[in-house]
């Protein structure tokens, strides 16, 4: 129904027993968080990296304008 298999519940109830259920909420926070930066850097690559394409193109594109400006040399 929610996409639970036996491995599933084997593994939680693994878990459970190693950490207990006290510390099971601080896990999941951790966990949380650390998914979180995890996204958070990802797409601080990903973001250089379409600077990287743009500013790869912006001189590019205006490398051969300055070149037709100038007169050519004898």
């Amino acid at each position: 129904m929610f996409g639970i298999s036996g491995e599933h519940v084997l593994i939680l109830a693994i878990v459970l027993l190693i950490f207990g259920p006290r510390r099971l909420p601080e896990l999941g926070n951790t966990m949380g968080k650390a998914i979180r930066n995890f996204k958070d850097a990802l797409s601080g690559v990903e973001e250089a990296k379409f600077r990287k394409v743009e500013d790869k193109t912006e001189t590019a594109s205006a490398a051969p304008s300055s070149e037709t400006q100038t007169p050519p040399q004898s």
